[in-house]
């Protein structure tokens, strides 16, 4: 070996060693800032046990009916929990109600919005207008539309929680999961639809606000901080 060669040799493996050092200390930061899953998963048995079978003047009738997310293995990554249930009370148009939840809503998997459901089957959608719910002294940012079929047409309004954040669209979802992500959580995730079928939207936003603020106020504290991102009880 050269000279030159002998004292560049140590000089190049001092840089490596360096080099390294500085990959390894970055990768090390990089796992301990992943974001962590900041809710377990909730038992399908206990989710279901949560859902009110009456409340007010309403009771469940029936767990059909019911336009669902299409049944793919996407689906089955994306809910940990999924209920349906028919509610009717007298002299009252019928609500049907869909909830989703996963416990952890990534960059990936988040909660498919009746938007992409209803087209997938067979719905042509009238525009997204901005509405609110109230439930338990909260209100909460919403979504409502009217989805038109052959022989069916049904206003559906709903709302979608992500963390803290209940985000309207999509690129407000994806938002509020990086800035959960930039604070060190995966966050869960709550959908509740609310629809009905045989009546104009101006007669289906007060009953579909009021049956889920009832809905809300009359479930158990477990469901309400699903719905709500925070325990009601302060």
């Amino acid at each position: 070996m050269s000279e030159d060669a002998r004292l560049s040799a140590p000089k190049l493996s001092r840089r490596n060693m360096l080099l390294g050092a500085v990959l390894a200390g970055a990768s090390g930061f990089a796992y301990a800032r992943q974001p962590a899953i900041a809710h377990p998963v909730v038992p399908e048995k206990d989710f279901e046990s949560w859902v009110p079978s009456a409340f007010g003047d309403w009771k469940t009738v029936s767990q059909s009916g019911v336009v669902l997310p299409p049944p793919d293995t996407l689906r089955d990554r994306l809910y940990d929990n999924l209920v349906t249930r028919v509610y009717v009370a007298p002299n009252l148009p019928a609500v049907m109600l869909l909830l989703a939840y996963n416990n952890a809503q990534d960059g990936v998997l988040q909660v498919h919005r009746p938007e992409v459901c209803y087209p997938v089957g067979g719905f042509e959608l009238s525009a997204t207008r901005d509405i609110t719910l109230n439930g338990a002294g909260q209100v909460v940012p919403a979504n409502m539309f009217t989805a038109s079929a052959p022989g069916r047409v049904e206003q559906v309004a709903y709302f979608t929680r992500l963390g803290t954040a209940y985000p309207r669209k999509w690129i407000e979802q994806r938002v509020a999961v990086m800035r959960a992500n930039l604070a060190g959580e995966v966050p869960d995730g709550m959908m509740m639809r609310v629809s009905a079928l045989g009546i104009d939207q101006r007669q289906a936003e007060p009953l579909l606000a009021g049956f889920s603020s009832q809905f809300i106020e009359s479930s158990n504290p477990r469901m309400q901080r699903l719905l709500l991102g925070q325990d009601p009880r302060g």
